[in-house]
């Protein structure tokens, strides 16, 4: 999927996909501090910081630290902070909205038809656990009547079709160097695993995970009525597969060059790379109409082709298989997603599952996001928000102008293709303005695998009807309702979903300094994503296009490597540290978005030129704490250890403290001086934008 870049961790998967391993975990709790016993609004409470900690040592402990120490991760979680309590937020309004929706009787074919029908359906789990294995049936007849290596291949493309990852990826999106077209791609894929590494490394923790996947294994295959013995053949079956293509995949860290990823190749040329796939005939059997694909990793397709001759085709009915059950196992009875809960435990230290309500309101707006999203901003979005909101945009906007107009490391022909792409920023505030139309998706309430088919289908033609057509620039890549937010490289826009302009990131009732260290930074972050190191890698118009000066993009570089390096030295547990080249983007738009948002406060607020205290700090103290308490979380160690090897997001701690330490307007604040933890030198404070 081509470059997305989030605030958060924004999962990736085929657009037209619906299954369990998609998406961030959402929460059980609200945050015990957001609102005053007597009902007031309270921004910044000293009750949640720990005033014994200096903050030039650890300002992240003492804006947070009582409430990092008093505040549990539920069971149901592997994390706890500010961003899956407003997630909580969110799954409870949809609760609400969907329970509503579901105990309507509505017309044939209307919104609340079909947001109430898939969302009953999916909580009718006596249905569910009466059909059994029923619904993944036909796909296993499937697989046992593949004969021929041209009956696996056609196999392999419609099941890639039904949103199943099978040997490889096959997706359509913006050309990266022809922004305005809209073309289909291969990339690596196949393997389970939430990284590739999951099947290298050899630490203890990882080695932990890697043999708890092989019992995971064994165990699906028991529930499918296999004996264990032959249950234990498959999983090595299944193990030596994915073990393979995961040592033919690209690293993270790889995969953020995206010009390594850029391949255009014709069907002839691909199939040089395996001769024995048929490109021509996969595409056929996909129902795609196009000559070229964009070819992301060739040797991983080089080794896919080894794989074809090396493996039996009995050995490709297993692994067929595995792909099958391990994406319909979320769907299926209580055993089978009591299993799947019990293997992810191992990756997120999770303790219990989530309530059911809460996985199937996350899949209906997933699945129905631009219905459920109508009825979500209808009662959780006002105009006013909306009209605040835009005018944070549009003084970020302008005090970026002003940055770029100032820099003295870069040349004034790049800082003109610099304003260039930032004047033609797309800002998406809240909700699109043009909703997808659904009319022809057809819904039941009687029957989850039907409505699951009939909305991947529905997507997945939406998708390929697409192809080789302009790209419609008013598609959203997230719902209304999610807690994030992003920048699309190739559409050169900023995007922020209703779902986050909620306190502790916005409120409109909050004073600037709280709005502009929420979502002022947020905001100053994606747009910071534009001229990262890899965003600034695409042009105005969205084109992976070079339009620096060699000089300049090597200063960039220099100073690109101050971060990389600072981040590279963080210790997150024992000797595990912060992989700073994986997480460089995010950094950089850290960094840029604190500074943004700091100099627009003081720009274009009252408040940003006074002294007056509120709750008895400083508005730049305000500003400072409110950046802060966005990024406090509580992780459990395995999940803090999945996001270190998978996530290009930094823990929180130093998502808070690192950028600000080369702000003089944060040492000022606090009076941090020489000598305490957090001070830089003011030669080894690093500005970019």
């Amino acid at each position: 999927m081509k470059p997305i870049y989030a605030i958060t961790a924004l999962s990736v998967f085929a657009i037209w996909a619906c299954h369990p391993k998609t998406g961030n975990q959402v929460a059980t709790a609200v945050l015990p501090d957001l609102v005053t016993p007597a009902g007031k609004q309270k921004f910044i409470d000293p009750a949640n910081m720990d005033l014994s900690v200096k903050p030039g040592d650890d300002f992240y402990q003492y804006a947070n630290g009582t409430w990092l120490k008093n505040t549990p991760i539920p069971p149901t979680e592997s994390v706890w902070g500010s961003f899956p309590a407003l997630r909580d937020f969110n799954q409870q309004a949809l609760k609400a909205i969907l329970e509503e929706a579901a105990a309507k009787t509505s017309e044939k074919g209307s919104l609340n038809q079909k947001v109430g029908d898939f969302y009953a359906a999916g909580m009718d789990t006596l249905a569910i656990e009466k059909a059994g294995l029923t619904p993944v049936q036909p796909y296993f007849d499937r697989v046992d009547k593949i004969a021929s290596m041209k009956g696996l291949l056609d196999e392999i493309g419609k099941m890639q079709v039904e949103g199943i990852n099978a040997l490889f990826t096959l997706y359509a999106n913006n050309d990266e160097k022809i922004s305005t077209q809209f073309v289909p791609y291969l990339a690596q894929g196949g393997t389970h695993l939430p990284d590739r590494d999951y099947f290298f490394k050899t630490d203890a923790r990882t080695t932990k995970i890697r043999d708890a996947y092989k019992v995971h294994i064994v165990n699906v295959f028991k529930l499918l009525g296999e004996k264990q013995a032959t249950a234990e053949k498959y999983r090595d079956d299944v193990m030596r597969f994915e073990l393979a293509l995961a040592t033919a995949s690209m690293t993270r860290t790889e995969m953020r060059d995206p010009q390594k990823l850029y391949n255009k190749m014709t069907i002839k040329e691909i199939h040089q790379l395996s001769p024995l796939i048929d490109w021509g005939q996969m595409l056929k059997t996909m129902t795609i109409q196009y000559d070229t694909l964009i070819v992301q990793q060739p040797k991983f397709v080089t080794a896919m082709d080894e794989l074809l001759r090396k493996e039996k085709l009995d050995q490709w009915k297993i692994y067929l298989k595995w792909c099958i059950i391990k994406e319909a196992m979320g769907f299926l009875g209580t055993a089978f997603v009591q299993e799947n809960f019990n293997f992810s435990k191992n990756l997120t230290g999770q303790k219990q599952q989530q309530p059911r309500w809460k996985r199937v309101a996350l899949l209906t707006d997933r699945a129905l996001g631009d219905l459920v999203g109508q009825l979500y901003v209808t009662k959780h979005f006002t105009p006013e928000a909306k009209q605040r909101m835009t005018q944070l945009v549009e003084n970020l906007s302008l005090t970026y102008q002003k940055r770029i107009q100032n820099l003295d490391w870069m040349s004034p022909v790049t800082k003109q293709k610099a304003l260039g792409k930032l004047g033609t920023f797309m800002r998406k505030i809240g909700y699109p303005d043009k909703w997808q139309d659904l009319s022809k998706l057809q819904i039941v309430r009687n029957n989850y695998w039907a409505n699951l088919l009939a909305t991947n289908d529905f997507a997945y033609k939406d998708m390929v009807s697409r192809i080789g057509k302009p790209v419609d620039r008013t598609r959203w890549h997230m719902t209304p309702p999610t807690v994030n937010a992003y920048y699309n490289p190739t559409l050169n826009e900023i995007v922020f979903p209703a779902g986050i302009l909620q306190f502790p990131f916005f409120d409109n009732a909050a004073d600037d300094a709280m709005n502009y260290g929420g979502i002022g930074a947020v905001i100053g972050h994606e747009m910071t994503h534009g001229f990262d190191d890899e965003g600034r890698q695409y042009d105005a118009e969205g084109n992976l296009k070079d339009w620096w000066t060699k000089e300049d993009g090597e200063k960039f570089d220099a100073k690109a490597k101050t971060i990389e390096n600072q981040y590279s030295n963080y210790r997150v547990l024992d000797t595990v540290k912060v992989n700073g080249k994986l997480t460089l983007g995010e950094n950089l738009a850290d960094l840029g978005g604190i500074n943004l948002a700091y100099e627009a406060f003081k720009t274009f607020t009252k408040q940003g030129k006074s002294n007056q205290k509120i709750d008895g700090f400083t508005p730049d103290q305000r500003f400072f704490l409110s950046w802060a308490q966005v990024w406090r979380v509580n992780m459990r160690d395995e999940a803090l250890m999945q996001r270190v090897m998978s996530d290009p997001h930094s823990p929180g701690i130093f998502r808070c403290n690192g950028p600000i330490t080369h702000m003089p307007e944060f040492y000022s604040a606090f009076g941090v001086k020489e000598g305490d933890k957090m001070w830089k030198k003011e030669q080894d404070r690093t500005k970019i934008w």
